[in-house]
């Protein structure tokens, strides 16, 4: 890199209020050169040593020019990029790069993300890495596309890759977010809390180097950290489900979309009366069972199968919107209880596992009877209304 493009680009990060973020832990071998690397385009740099024991801190103590941020002991990559995010806002910062200590990423790409933020500001911009490059490890492709297929579920969003950990993070609303997560899936929480809360999110391409196997160092554990992501999208999965897209829903819902939606996939779609009905009932019955958080996902797959209206089955799916929750809990477990000749209201006297067994199948068998009843209520009033105001358009 020429010195007068090095001190064009430091110039254009410092008119950009970007500084540059680097987690690490027991990166003794590559931190050095990642560190030299990203002072070619800036002097703003903020490494997090996440509890190293390697000799990774003494080595840190040596690079003059470089704020090193301390946590005592290992307390996992999520918590050391929140540190390194607060701080960098504490400083002033509109922007922070984030860029991983094992040298996978290319400070070369830099420019990349400076462009991308200068193109939408205030967008999240994730780099997506090339997942077919040499010794890419196997997991990581597998755990990438299991991340972006339901990152997708959750926001609505397409995203080629949703764990690289070079990213672009804009400081002023993500630095004053409170999470619930400190390692790896730290990263998948922030994009979609972010993406809810209107941040754009957006990939662009960059380049990813993996070393031989025998040569890589890394501090994920598949077993516990996909177990971690995987408890993390159950969670997310519900709030969107029984949160964030009913609001989205109701908030779209203006006269003009309300007629759009009408015309598009009620009054002059091909479907017949019958089908139609059929797909009211089928999303009001998943709304209902107990598979919440997962419901929307349900209904559209057993609608497809079924050749329904996806779009109608979800849309009745969404009958457990947060204030009903409360209602058809409590009528599911009632008639659970009539049905199964229990009380209709569970005690805590002699509380037990077997007491929550009990209450629980009552809850069950209640829901499947409530939602099979629910289910042909509205697929019979959707099909008398069909019937009379959409004669002149069903087969």
């Amino acid at each position: 890199m020429e010195i007068t493009d090095g001190i064009r680009e430091r110039e254009r990060m410092s008119a950009m209020g970007c500084a540059v973020v680097i987690p690490t832990y027991n990166n003794s071998a590559t931190i050095c050169g990642v560190v030299e690397g990203v002072k070619n385009y800036t002097r703003d740099i903020i490494v997090v040593d996440d509890g190293s024991i390697d000799g990774t801190s003494d080595l840190l103590s040596g690079i003059e020019g470089i704020t090193v941020l301390t946590h005592g002991k290992n307390r996992g990559k999520g918590e050391a990029l929140k540190t390194g995010l607060r701080h960098a806002a504490s400083r002033g910062f509109d922007y922070a790069i984030t860029i991983d200590s094992d040298s996978q990423h290319f400070p070369e790409d830099i420019p990349k993300l400076l462009d991308a933020i200068e193109r939408e500001p205030g967008a999240l911009i994730v780099g997506s890495r090339n997942l077919h490059t040499e010794n890419m490890p196997s997991k990581n492709t597998f755990a990438n596309r299991f991340s972006n297929f339901w990152f997708r579920l959750e926001t609505g969003i397409k995203l080629d890759d949703t764990q690289s950990g070079f990213r672009a993070y804009p400081l002023g609303e993500i630095a004053q977010m409170k999470f619930f997560t400190y390692r790896y899936e730290f990263e998948l929480e922030v994009i979609v809390r972010a993406a809810w809360k209107g941040i754009p999110v957006k990939n662009i391409p960059v380049r990813v180097h993996y070393p031989p196997e025998g040569e890589r160092v890394s501090h994920f554990k598949p077993l516990r950290d996909f177990t971690r992501i995987s408890l993390l999208n159950s969670v997310l999965v519900v709030i969107a489900a029984v949160i964030y897209w009913p609001y989205r829903f109701f908030k779209s819902l203006t006269m003009e979309n309300a007629k759009v939606f009408m015309r598009n996939y009620v009054t002059r779609t091909n479907e017949s009366n019958l089908t139609m009905s059929m797909s009211i009932a089928l999303g009001v019955f998943w709304g209902i069972v107990p598979v919440w958080g997962y419901q929307m996902v349900v209904a559209g797959v057993t609608a497809h199968f079924l050749k329904l209206n996806k779009v109608i089955a979800i849309l009745g799916s969404n009958i457990s919107i947060p204030p009903m929750i409360p209602v058809i809990v409590y009528v599911c477990y009632a008639v659970g209880g009539l049905s199964l000749n229990r009380p209709l209201l569970l005690t805590f006297n002699n509380f037990s596992l077997e007491v929550i067994g009990e209450g629980l199948w009552q809850y069950i068998v209640g829901s499947v009877v409530v939602g099979c009843a629910c289910a042909l209520i509205f697929g019979t009033v959707s099909y008398v209304l069909m019937s009379k105001f959409r004669k002149g358009t069903a087969r």
